[in-house]
């Protein structure tokens, strides 16, 4: 019996000893922090709200300026990292989006490779996270104060919840990882953390705490939020003649009739408004500007409470001596519109919205302060991943890993030189057009072709074209500039060559490939047409609003109802 016990132990020691050589790897997500509101990048909000704590990963390990999401909306992207796949090949398409147990890849394989496994905060992916060995997770967005997390239990999915009264969902978030990681943990186990933040999500409910943080403090607002010069956008943005600018697209100021921060935040939050507030005794860009103060004090609001309990995590780890020897990675689930363009919230292909802030920290292999201009898309957070784990990286994956390239800031000569972007809801919520496009380093191709699942619910068609090296704010459409026409051509190859590579053949929604196809020569027809679809959705869209119909599902459905 003795023998056989050693025997045994002898045969087990390997694997441990293997598990204690390899990293832990703790995946932070916030949900909508958007990289310019993070001051290691250097926006024009750097200095008036700093993130200390988020920038250390930064100034210790590296931050990508070109990570992108494939999709700029919560589920899709969640998707994406969680199978390594694109939308159109994991099913999630939209809000309604799903990963059912038995294709939560991520937790599958580290579980695979001796990894304990958990998942607490925000998941927002409907089906219960059964493949991580431990989940606490809001239902849906959950709330910002005195949150309930979902649990598992004796009842069915859904039903075991527990409640943090008097607590703000930053802080329980974090209170939830601490506590399982001072007594959850199994120690002979490397473990993998998903950490997912609700903030800054809207509407941006910070913690009592900083009621006083920004107070009275004029936020930098970008030029675009004031001027549209006449050459940005399309007639898919703008509408023929510009008849479309105040439907295309929910406002900062009052451009949009059915949906703007002017019309929402004096009545959420009347402290960030002058005592007794009536828009109609200030002047348009007075409005303006205070929507956009209040809007942007809240959301930094959230933002500082992240990195606030950012540091608390952090000092935990470094207490427990598990700092270095754990990748840290963080991260948000897209971008976020802050005024640009006088836009709010996220779905555009706009720089914004598409980048995702990535920083990364592991310093027995990651050298320290590196800026890495390689493009890197969430679908590619998996395997990397992964690959740090040493783990296998199953053939599902359509991502790949950049752990090479985060050793060494080499890029692999094979490596991609093309970002994929699809946003499929159309005109839900914000007034969004779908779109699909291709982002590169220098030049971005945004194609709307302006329909939903169906081929139904039609906005004019149009193209944008950007150099972002002349033009980072993207301002200038460069897309009928004769000078541009060789790049055009070869931009839109680039695209139809993308969306084979990645399989977004069309099958998916023949309907609206119909469309896409439809639209995608844009001659003189095709332009002639666009512009009729502009005009019927203006006069559908009055309609709308006259009858006080604002919230339809326009996503669905070829009717008119």
């Amino acid at each position: 019996m003795l023998r056989t016990s050693v025997l045994s132990l002898i045969l087990l020691l390997p694997g441990l000893a293997a598990a204690a050589d390899r990293p832990n790897i703790l995946y932070i997500m916030s949900d909508d922090h958007a990289a310019h509101a993070i001051s290691a990048y250097g926006s024009r909000l750097a200095e008036v709200a700093p993130t200390p704590n988020i920038d250390r990963l930064a100034n210790e390990g590296a931050l990508f300026t070109n990570a992108f999401c494939t999709n700029s909306i919560c589920s899709p992207s969640r998707a994406c990292v969680l199978t390594g796949q694109y939308n159109h090949t994991n099913g999630a398409f939209d809000l309604s989006g799903k990963v059912e147990p038995g294709d939560q890849m991520l937790p599958i394989q580290m579980k695979k490779a001796g990894y304990q496994t958990a998942m607490i905060g925000k998941w927002h992916l409907k089906s219960e996270p059964a493949d991580f060995d431990y989940y606490c997770v809001l239902p849906g967005q959950g709330k910002y104060h005195n949150p309930e997390f979902r649990v598992r239990g004796d009842k069915p999915w859904g039903k075991n919840l527990i409640k943090f009264d008097n607590k703000h969902v930053t802080d329980a978030i974090t209170d939830l990882t601490l506590d399982w990681l001072k007594e959850g943990r199994e120690e002979d186990k490397p473990f993998f953390l998903m950490h997912h933040y609700k903030a800054p999500h809207d509407y941006f409910d910070n913690a009592p705490r900083y009621e006083s943080y920004l107070a009275g403090v004029d936020i930098p607002a970008p030029d675009s939020l004031w001027k549209r010069g006449d050459e940005f956008g399309s007639m898919a943005t703008r509408g023929a003649n510009d008849e479309l600018v105040p439907h295309i697209g929910t406002s900062i100021g009052s451009r949009n009739p059915r949906r703007s921060y002017l019309l929402d935040l004096p009545d959420t939050y009347p402290n960030e408004f002058p005592e007794g507030y009536d828009p109609q005794y200030y002047s348009e860009e007075e409005n303006k500007r205070l929507a956009y103060n209040a809007y942007l004090r809240k959301f930094l609001r959230c933002v500082k409470g992240i990195d606030d309990n950012l540091g608390r995590l952090f000092a935990h780890l470094e207490e427990t001596g598990e700092l270095d020897n754990t990748v840290i990675i963080y991260t948000g689930d897209q971008g976020f519109m802050l005024g640009e363009h006088d836009y709010q919230d996220k779905r555009w292909m706009y720089e914004e919205s598409q980048r995702m802030p990535f920083l990364v920290r592991y310093p027995k292999t990651i050298p320290a302060g590196q800026k890495i201009n390689a493009i890197v898309e969430n679908v590619d957070y998996g395997p990397t991943m992964l690959e740090f784990a040493g783990a296998e990286i199953p053939e599902s994956v359509q991502g790949r890993s950049f752990k090479s390239l985060l050793e060494t800031g080499k890029e692999p000569e094979d490596w991609k030189q093309e970002a994929y972007y699809r946003y499929w809801m159309h005109m839900a919520h914000h007034d969004n057009p779908a779109h699909v496009g291709i982002r590169t380093k220098t030049h971005k191709l945004i194609y709307y072709y302006g329909c939903n699942y169906d081929g139904g619910y039609q906005t004019p068609a149009g193209w944008e074209l950007y150099d972002l090296v002349k033009d980072p704010h993207e301002t200038r459409n460069l897309y009928d500039d004769p000078a541009s026409a060789d790049l055009v051509k070869e931009l839109k190859q680039r695209l139809a060559e993308t969306r084979v590579r990645v399989g977004d053949d069309g099958s998916h929604f023949p309907a609206c490939e119909k469309i896409v196809q439809e639209f995608w020569d844009y001659d003189a027809a095709d332009r002639k047409k666009a512009a009729q679809i502009s005009h019927d959705y203006l006069a559908r869209r009055k309609a709308e609003l006259e009858a006080d119909k604002r919230n339809i599902k326009t996503w669905e459905g070829n009717t008119d109802n």
